[in-house]
């Protein structure tokens, strides 16, 4: 892009803070410093999800990061992917350090994909393996279409709702394999463990997850 067109841009769309909307001098920044300082930071115990043997988020699943996550995955906000992938990289490059060799995400359904336009957490996915130097690889498909987890409450319904919903894309690259998975959200960890289900069932040798956000135990129900 040329300096003319970039110039361009931004006059016609300013570059705006991803959490608050108040108008960034560049576009190379994404927050504003106000909001940088105003982050529910995840500092709770961490979260013990069957099958995985960590899970790592920088943030509680609340304001401005909710708001933020529900724009990027409903709005069409593909380009919040980028920071999002530095903050979850923050975190697990520490976290889950030496315990993955391989990132792959939970994916959506046809349908939910054909909505959107974009599968969320494949561009998270993708973006936090450049952050941390990973390789990234499909490995799974979701194959039937469920109801949406956020209009579920209770974890026994959230695992009876995704059960059976996931199968291995590439039986042959999850052999052997240190994988991390990546969502954009943990809240029962129902999802999560379904998909980790399917992986170690086809000789996954070790599961790690990341999410940009994670649900406080009264977020759960």
């Amino acid at each position: 892009m040329n300096a003319f067109l970039s110039w361009l841009l931004d006059l016609l769309f300013p570059p705006k803070c991803m959490l608050c909307g108040k108008l960034m001098p560049d576009a190379a920044t994404m927050v504003c410093e106000k909001c940088g300082y105003d982050l529910p930071e995840w500092e709770g115990v961490p979260r013990k999800i069957k099958g995985y043997d960590a899970c790592s988020a920088p943030f509680f699943y609340e304001e401005p990061i909710r708001s933020a996550i529900l724009r990027f995955k409903f709005h069409g906000m593909q380009s919040y992917a980028k920071q999002f992938a530095v903050w979850m990289a923050s975190r697990a490059g520490e976290e889950l350090k030496e315990k993955y060799d391989l990132v792959t995400w939970v994916p959506c359904s046809r349908r939910r994909r054909w909505e959107r336009g974009f599968d969320q957490s494949e561009l998270l996915a993708r973006a936090l393996a450049r952050e941390l130097g990973a390789e990234v690889c499909p490995l799974l498909q979701k194959h039937r279409h469920n109801r949406k987890q956020s209009k579920i409450k209770g974890a026994a319904r959230r695992r009876a709702n995704v059960q059976g919903v996931y199968r291995p894309l590439a039986p042959g690259e999850i052999r052997n394999r240190r994988i991390l998975v990546v969502d954009d959200i943990v809240t029962t960890g129902a999802t999560m463990e379904e998909c980790g289900k399917v992986l170690l069932l086809h000789g996954a040798s070790q599961l790690v997850c990341a999410a940009i956000a994670i649900a406080r135990s009264d977020q759960k129900k």
